[in-house]
């Protein structure tokens, strides 16, 4: 079964910057499409960004030119660089993994933005 575990969430100003990490295991790494989405109180849980086996970045167009989605396929990791956040940023982020249909999810770190 496919485990994936965040960290790397916190309280930050806005304006400020968090990198969040996923470590995942007992997966063939190389092959899933890699993703963060969010959650907010009272909302759904919404896509921000993923990167295919290739490398290729997909973003929601809220996080455009803020947040960078990167991939290290030796270590099984991928990260989410958050740059300029703003209190709309603030939720539990979720690592996902993402291979044909098949969705496997991580426990999600909390992001705070609030001065």
């Amino acid at each position: 079964q496919v485990q994936l575990v965040e960290s790397g969430g916190g309280l930050v100003q806005p304006g400020g910057s968090l990198r969040l990490s996923c470590a995942a295991s007992r997966l063939r790494f190389g092959y899933y499409t890699m993703g963060w989405f969010r959650q907010a109180p009272g909302k759904q849980r919404e896509w921000v960004a993923d990167i295919t086996p290739g490398s290729t970045t997909n973003y929601t167009d809220s996080v455009k030119g803020r947040f960078t989605i990167s991939r290290d396929n030796a270590k099984n990791m991928v990260y989410l660089q958050m740059n300029s956040l703003k209190p709309e940023d603030t939720a539990v982020y979720y690592c996902n993994a993402r291979l044909l249909i098949y969705d496997s999810w991580g426990q999600g770190t909390q992001v705070t933005v609030s001065s």
